[in-house]
């Protein structure tokens, strides 16, 4: 059985040992849990040691799992990390509190739509396709400046910061450093990047959110 609140001690400590080293305030950085195919009974015993930011990759995961865990627990809160797709804009703008994967025009135009008719806002993080992966969403690094000014000016979105997921096989620094360069530039105070492998590196340069599975909930199956 894993040991979800022992594993969860051990990251959070790693983080403020990072924080520290890179001369940051560890309140800097959230840790989000990704929950992502994990059942809601390991979300419920996340919360209950304080663990109140997660996760998902898909929208209708999300709904399923977590209706009943924010009645309970009002004040955790729920981001999207995973693609999106135009047709669930409504969706993810009703359920999510960030959404961590906007990667296109289009996509800009779905989710302005979507908060107008929900009168939800929640915040955007820019995706950004870092190793230029043709198989990987995401907007090119130098196409970063024209499409936050498209997506504030002519959208009215509320892009908070940048995300990446660096190539699997590559050193995840220089990802993480033009991720950092990038926002800002355009003034961007959050930065979502680091996984369970890479977390640390992340904090080193900047990293806000830090997005961790496996090393909280154990190998997913």
């Amino acid at each position: 059985m894993t040991d979800i609140a022992g594993n969860l001690e051990r990251v959070r400590a790693a983080i403020e040992h990072a924080a520290i080293k890179a001369g940051r305030d560890p309140r800097s950085v959230a840790l989000m849990a990704v929950s992502k195919t994990y059942p809601a009974d390991d979300v419920a015993t996340a919360i209950a040691t304080g663990q109140l930011l997660f996760g998902e990759n898909r929208v209708q995961e999300a709904q399923k799992k977590f209706p009943a865990l924010r009645t309970a627990h009002p004040s955790m809160k729920l981001h999207l990390i995973g693609p999106l797709q135009t047709n669930k804009a409504v969706d993810a703008v009703s359920t999510f509190d960030a959404i961590h994967s906007l990667d296109r025009p289009k996509l800009m135009q779905a989710l302005c739509d979507a908060m107008a008719k929900t009168g939800k806002r929640p915040n955007c993080f820019l995706q950004v396709n870092t190793g230029r992966e043709p198989q990987k969403a995401g907007a090119m690094p130098e196409d970063v400046d024209s499409f936050v000014v498209h997506a504030r000016e002519n959208f009215k979105l509320p892009i908070v910061g940048l995300m990446c997921i660096p190539p699997a096989d590559a050193d995840p620094a220089p990802h993480f450093a033009l991720l950092a360069a990038l926002a800002k530039k355009n003034n961007l105070p959050g930065l979502s990047m680091g996984m369970s492998h890479d977390y640390e590196i992340a904090i080193a340069h900047g990293a806000t959110h830090v997005r961790v599975g496996s090393a909280i909930f154990g190998a997913r199956t």
